[in-house]
């Protein structure tokens, strides 16, 4: 049953509805809705990255919904209000969230807002859910957008860099596959799923996604996408940096491809993999412009084609 809450400081007092969302086996996850009067208004859905709440992101979605759209926060299965915890549930990889849970959650917003466009903005492992799930349902969805979302493919790394990324994430999945779970530390903060982390590293070995149990072939279906993509990448970011973005858009030759590589004359002052929240003005502005216009806004620093 859905609930309406007044988040205060973080969102200005808009009201905020929370809609659970059952994918079964007994797990359900959390959406909360900042929804616009006007339900022709187009839909942004917040994907998260590894182990963080949906909550991180109130400062983005209250930017966007400032612009005049409908934002969608998503908590990941295990995570925030979603239920039951981490630990309490089966262990469960890419196949689960891309071919499960993205479906359920973009199946409620449609059915919410029937006659709105429904944009995916992910972040960082959010980013590769929206690309993966949207070139299997092109239809669903009117465009994404990314923000620190990469590959973690060795290779895509600055040379400098190829080693410490290999024996880091090798180091990862081998701890999440002995212990079943990653219990957080080195390069990804938070507890997640093993199976998760398995998964993520092997695509780090060979760059393709690959999930355990899934028969997709969610690479493949990339380079069919024809829909628009906005995909930013930040100057400081060392888990997603720009040469990591540029390698998965290598994989969407169809896409309609906006490149947003956001350094320190965009105005936005933190460029990290997690403190550019902070500049969420700046980036749901930007963002927000894009979705209602296809362009940045004039004077944004970017390379790539618009739409």
């Amino acid at each position: 049953m859905a609930t309406t809450e007044s988040t205060k400081a973080a969102t200005g007092r808009v009201p905020t509805e929370k809609v659970p969302v059952p994918v079964g086996d007994g797990i359900t996850l959390m959406l909360r809705i900042m929804a616009q009067e006007d339900r022709t208004s187009p839909v942004v859905a917040l994907l998260p990255a590894m182990a963080l709440k949906a909550k991180y992101y109130f400062p983005l979605a209250t930017a966007l919904h400032g612009a005049g759209l409908s934002v969608v926060l998503c908590d990941q299965r295990g995570h925030g209000d979603s239920t039951p915890g981490l630990r309490e549930q089966p262990n469960f990889g890419y196949r689960e969230l891309i071919e499960v849970d993205v479906p359920a959650v973009v199946a409620t917003i449609r059915a919410r807002f029937p006659d709105a466009p429904l944009y995916l903005f992910g972040h960082s492992l959010g980013g590769q859910l929206a690309l993966f799930h949207a070139a299997s349902a092109p239809g669903n969805v009117a465009g994404i957008l990314t923000i620190g979302t990469g590959t973690p493919y060795w290779r895509a790394f600055a040379r400098r860099d190829w080693f410490e990324a290999f024996w880091k994430i090798q180091t990862i999945g081998l701890v999440a596959r002995v212990r079943g779970f990653w219990p957080g530390g080195m390069l990804i903060g938070g507890a997640m799923s093993g199976q998760v982390m398995v998964d993520w590293a092997r695509q780090s070995r060979t760059s393709w996604c690959r999930p355990r149990g899934s028969s997709r072939r969610h690479d493949d279906a990339l380079r069919t996408l024809g829909l628009p993509v906005l995909a930013i990448s930040l100057d400081d970011d060392r888990l997603g940096p720009a040469s990591n973005v540029d390698f998965l858009c290598s994989r969407m030759p169809a896409a309609q491809l906006t490149r947003w590589h956001v350094v320190e004359s965009s105005g936005v002052e933190n460029r990290d993999h997690f403190a550019w929240v902070k500049d969420s003005a700046v980036i749901g502005r930007a963002a927000a412009t894009w979705i209602t216009s296809g362009r940045l806004p004039a004077g944004t620093d970017s390379h790539g084609g618009g739409r």
